[in-house]
Protein backbone atom coordinates (compact mmCIF):
# COMPACT_ATOMS: atom_id res chain seq x y z
CA UNK A 1 0.00 0.00 0.00
CA UNK A 2 1.40 3.45 -0.85
CA UNK A 3 2.41 5.67 1.74
CA UNK A 4 -0.82 7.38 3.74
CA UNK A 5 1.03 10.76 3.10
CA UNK A 6 1.05 10.64 -0.49
CA UNK A 7 -2.71 10.08 -0.89
CA UNK A 8 -4.68 11.69 -3.33
CA UNK A 9 -3.58 10.04 -7.10
CA UNK A 10 -4.11 6.54 -8.33
CA UNK A 11 -2.85 4.36 -6.21
CA UNK A 12 -3.14 6.25 -3.04
CA UNK A 13 -0.19 8.55 -3.79
CA UNK A 14 0.22 11.42 -5.72
CA UNK A 15 -0.66 12.40 -9.33
CA UNK A 16 2.27 11.27 -11.34
CA UNK A 17 1.32 11.81 -14.58
CA UNK A 18 2.81 15.47 -16.00
CA UNK A 19 -0.80 16.67 -17.20
CA UNK A 20 1.63 17.75 -20.62
CA UNK A 21 2.03 14.41 -21.26
CA UNK A 22 -1.28 13.61 -21.09
CA UNK A 23 -2.21 16.62 -23.46
CA UNK A 24 0.40 15.63 -25.89
CA UNK A 25 -0.36 11.91 -25.98
CA UNK A 26 -4.16 13.31 -27.03
CA UNK A 27 -3.11 15.59 -29.63
CA UNK A 28 -1.11 12.43 -31.35
CA UNK A 29 2.41 13.96 -30.16
CA UNK A 30 3.40 10.65 -28.71
CA UNK A 31 6.99 11.67 -29.23
CA UNK A 32 6.97 14.73 -26.88
CA UNK A 33 4.70 12.42 -24.55
CA UNK A 34 7.47 9.74 -24.14
CA UNK A 35 9.85 12.56 -23.58
CA UNK A 36 7.96 14.23 -20.93
CA UNK A 37 7.33 10.91 -19.26
CA UNK A 38 10.74 10.26 -19.16
CA UNK A 39 11.60 13.58 -17.50
CA UNK A 40 9.01 12.81 -14.52
CA UNK A 41 10.16 9.27 -14.17
CA UNK A 42 13.53 10.42 -14.01
CA UNK A 43 12.98 12.81 -11.47
CA UNK A 44 12.05 9.96 -9.50
CA UNK A 45 13.65 7.60 -6.96
CA UNK A 46 14.81 4.90 -9.19
CA UNK A 47 13.25 1.73 -7.89
CA UNK A 48 10.26 3.11 -6.17
CA UNK A 49 6.71 3.19 -6.83
CA UNK A 50 6.36 6.16 -8.66
CA UNK A 51 9.46 5.71 -10.60
CA UNK A 52 7.74 2.16 -11.61
CA UNK A 53 4.20 3.88 -12.52
CA UNK A 54 6.04 6.19 -14.84
CA UNK A 55 7.68 3.65 -16.26
CA UNK A 56 5.09 1.46 -17.22
CA UNK A 57 3.58 4.53 -18.27
CA UNK A 58 6.45 4.83 -20.72
CA UNK A 59 6.58 1.14 -22.06
CA UNK A 60 3.11 2.03 -22.90
CA UNK A 61 3.73 4.77 -24.99
CA UNK A 62 6.56 2.57 -26.89
CA UNK A 63 4.60 -0.01 -27.22
CA UNK A 64 1.70 2.17 -29.24
CA UNK A 65 4.61 3.49 -31.47
CA UNK A 66 5.33 0.04 -32.36
CA UNK A 67 9.02 -0.01 -30.17
CA UNK A 68 7.44 -3.21 -28.49
CA UNK A 69 11.27 -4.59 -27.04
CA UNK A 70 11.66 -1.41 -25.55
CA UNK A 71 8.36 -1.05 -24.16
CA UNK A 72 7.79 -4.96 -23.01
CA UNK A 73 11.65 -4.29 -21.33
CA UNK A 74 10.15 -1.08 -19.36
CA UNK A 75 6.90 -3.40 -18.58
CA UNK A 76 8.50 -6.08 -17.42
CA UNK A 77 11.06 -3.67 -14.91
CA UNK A 78 8.05 -2.03 -13.84
CA UNK A 79 5.19 -4.20 -12.98
CA UNK A 80 7.19 -6.20 -10.30
CA UNK A 81 7.79 -2.91 -8.29
CA UNK A 82 4.21 -1.83 -8.68
CA UNK A 83 2.93 -5.33 -7.96
CA UNK A 84 5.12 -5.43 -4.89
CA UNK A 85 4.06 -2.06 -3.79
CA UNK A 86 0.43 -2.87 -4.06
CA UNK A 87 -0.25 -0.51 -6.90
CA UNK A 88 -2.53 -1.18 -9.58
CA UNK A 89 -0.90 -0.97 -12.91
CA UNK A 90 -1.64 1.76 -15.07
CA UNK A 91 -2.71 1.41 -18.28
CA UNK A 92 -2.55 4.05 -21.34
CA UNK A 93 -5.86 5.15 -20.09
CA UNK A 94 -4.29 7.24 -17.53
CA UNK A 95 -2.90 9.49 -20.91
CA UNK A 96 -5.97 9.01 -23.17
CA UNK A 97 -8.58 9.60 -20.95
Amino acid sequence: MADPALRGGLNGGPKLTPPEAAQAFRAGDEVRALTLLRRARDAQMAGSAGWAYLERLTGLVLIHLQREVEGTFALERADPLLEAAGWLLPALDELSG
